[in-house]
């Protein structure tokens, strides 16, 4: 099943999108008098979902703005070097100061923080910043949307916490990443992430086994496969 946040009325408003993505359901035939943002909305999810064959009333999503599909209260947690290629072409590149000598892979996930501010739809314009960086980049990434909490959590319970799956496009500034020898900095400026547009659930999501791809101004810029990801989604 796939979930947007539409804009309706002025508002923000969780909503389920059809199968042909050209329309939207309210989210109240799921969760009976739900009110509330897409967080709220997994809280209260019943397991198992209703089908989409169950909802009906289906409306045109025709002149609703797709906004980002969740907008989150706490920092984004991000896992830097993800794929084999791209560890090793920014190990090579000279601005990675994370890295061990001659190392093109890390032995464990190497963690940083999106916060919320850096949030937007896809589609929306990235600012440049352009009296603070020369150097933009972008990183396709898929993104883990956490349903049910929980703490000190078994690598094979794993999935049992996950709810779903959208896309990101992690921009980075690199000089100044390079310069502060850290990462928050040059990943967390304002309309640094775009999200989505849809979230996925998981029982429809093969995530071992998913084509990722980056569109930079309508030119394919980036595209791996998650079999390529050198820590699997439960690691």
């Amino acid at each position: 099943m796939r979930f947007a946040t539409l804009e309706i009325d002025g508002h923000a408003r969780p909503v389920v999108i059809s199968e042909d993505e050209r329309n939207y359901c309210d989210v109240s035939r799921l969760v009976p008098g739900f009110v509330g943002d897409m967080i709220d909305l997994i809280a209260r999810m019943p397991s198992p979902a209703t089908t989409l064959a169950n909802i009906g009333s289906w409306q045109s999503r025709d002149g609703h703005k797709v906004l980002a599909p969740i907008m989150p209260r706490r920092n984004i947690f991000c896992v830097g070097k993800n794929y084999h290629a791209h560890a090793k072409e920014f190990a090579q590149s000279g601005f990675d100061t994370s890295a061990a000598k001659g190392e093109l892979a890390p032995e464990v996930p190497v963690i940083f923080t999106k916060p919320p501010s850096t949030v937007i739809a896809i589609g929306e314009p990235v600012s440049g910043f352009t009296g603070l960086t020369t150097q933009l980049d972008y990183e396709v990434e898929l993104t883990v949307v956490i349903g049910r909490g929980g703490r000190g959590i078994r690598k094979a319970d794993a999935f049992d916490h996950v709810f779903g799956y959208t896309i990101a496009n992690d921009v980075t500034a690199r000089d100044l990443q390079l310069k502060h020898r850290q990462w928050f900095i040059g990943k967390s400026f304002d309309t640094f992430c775009p999200l989505g547009p849809w979230i996925v659930t998981a029982d429809e999501v093969d995530v071992a086994n998913l084509n990722v791809r980056c569109w930079i101004n309508d030119e394919l810029r980036q595209e791996a496969n998650t079999r390529d990801l050198i820590f699997d989604v439960p690691t």
